[in-house]
């Protein structure tokens, strides 16, 4: 099966030798098959695991058990929780949904701040199967018809030549351990329902129902490429980027029956659904401000012109700071780290720097926004503080104070960032190194 992978591999161009991969790990069946495939092809990778905190207990003995899998290969393991009910209660999307949107962010900040090559995810045939059934219960574009594509992007899905069977197959083989997730079982999901209920009945009327499956998807994914040509040649006369935000030229796009699909090849990217995009449609004749939103992104009708910002998913997750690491760089922060010897430091008193004790603190380092219930020793006091408090003593507008953000050390508070340290780890006279991070 290695050399199955490692010719699928090559035919689509999902890596080479030297190519530096993230593995999306769960800790499930499929996740522990591409863990132990990627070490039998001595690709270097790092294992990412997102705790969306669904499942309790439950979630956290998933993690625990990525963690050991990471010690196993010897590999990296970073690892993130989400505040995933409260991000899909805001977005007025699924759970899942939720889910997805903010893995797929994650994963991406973190291969370009590790500068790696690609995203591994485990997909395999069985859930083309899932995924295009679910998209035509839904409704759906070429896209979706064609399933799941080996390469998408900087995600690869290396064991997508492969059905259930062969990975059950392999684990049996290879004596491997996974976690199962309970909530697989239930059919109160629409893809478990698919998957248990519709699929094995589909299978008896045609058993290479995944073969099959493929070969048409294969086939939808050629019309496509003619179709994603012309789309091309569209979003060359509309689209425009500057300093971040997109700009849609209204009077470049197609005054013909086919503007709902190619306004909806071009925003799909943006997260905006084949619906939402008729009725932006709609809008283009109206007055200007109409507002939609989706996920990750909102479009305003603006004149003559659709504007396409991205929305801010950091509230609901973090970056992470590794102990080697010298700048941080992304859209709303821009971070410089030093580490300095601390004989005859000299304290920058500014808001914006933080010098604090190397040896107090436990990598990596963490930035997120501050949320209900967190507290710190602000400098220069003796007690903690409640930082929703702290901000309104600090006057922080109230429009403004879901912009800040916190640098933890573990589970502790070190910095309420362009504001005040916490004074448990501030530089003394005991202090040996020094790590200095200037807010840009």
């Amino acid at each position: 099966m290695i050399q199955k992978v490692l010719a699928f591999a090559q035919q689509h161009q999902l890596f080479t030798p030297d190519h530096q991969i993230i593995a999306a790990v769960s800790g499930g069946i499929d996740s522990v098959v591409l863990c132990d495939l990627l070490a039998e092809l001595n690709l270097k990778f790092a294992i990412a695991h997102a705790n969306f905190g669904l499942r309790g207990e439950e979630s956290d003995a998933d993690e625990l058990f990525v963690k050991k899998l990471a010690k196993k290969y010897n590999v990296p393991v970073y690892t993130e929780h989400f505040n995933t009910k409260a991000f899909a209660t805001q977005e007025k999307i699924s759970t899942q949904m939720a889910a997805r949107t903010l893995r797929y962010t994650w994963f991406e900040n973190l291969r370009q701040q590790l500068s790696y090559d690609s995203i591994a995810v485990a997909h395999h045939q069985s859930d083309t199967v899932e995924t295009i059934l679910l998209n035509l219960t839904r409704g759906t574009g070429l896209p979706g018809l064609h399933g799941i594509a080996p390469k998408n992007g900087n995600i690869i899905r290396p064991l997508l030549c492969l059905r259930k069977d062969d990975i059950y197959d392999y684990v049996t083989s290879k004596q491997l351990i996974w976690r199962e997730d309970s909530s697989n079982e239930t059919t109160l999901y629409q893809r478990n329902k698919i998957r248990h209920e519709v699929i094995p009945v589909l299978k008896q009327l045609n058993p290479n129902l995944e073969q099959t499956v493929q070969q048409t998807a294969a086939k939808i994914s050629a019309a496509e490429i003619l179709v994603n040509e012309y789309v091309q040649r569209v979003r060359e006369q509309v689209l425009r980027l500057e300093n971040g935000i997109t700009y849609l030229d209204i009077a470049g796009l197609p005054q013909s029956a086919a503007l709902p699909l190619v306004l909806f090849e071009l925003l799909q990217f943006y997260g905006f659904t084949f619906e939402v995009t008729q009725s932006i449609i709609v809008a283009l004749e109206g007055e200007s401000g109409k507002l939609f939103e989706s996920a990750t992104h909102t479009l305003a009708k603006d004149r003559e012109q659709l504007v396409i910002t991205a929305k801010n998913l950091q509230a609901f997750g973090s970056y992470e700071i590794l102990p080697e690491q010298t700048e941080l760089q992304v859209p709303d922060l821009q971070l410089s780290l030093k580490h300095l010897s601390a004989a005859n430091y000299k304290i920058n008193t500014g808001k914006k720097v933080a010098a604090l004790d190397s040896g107090l603190l436990q990598f990596p380092l963490k930035i997120r926004t501050w949320k209900e219930g967190d507290w710190f020793v602000p400098l220069g006091m003796n007690g903690k503080k409640k930082i929703s408090d702290f901000l309104i003593d600090e006057k922080v507008p109230v429009n403004l104070k879901d912009r800040v953000k916190v640098l933890t050390s573990g589970n502790s508070i070190v910095w309420v960032m362009g504001y005040r340290l916490d004074t448990r780890f501030k530089i003394t006279d005991k202090t040996e190194q020094v790590l200095e991070m200037k807010m840009q």
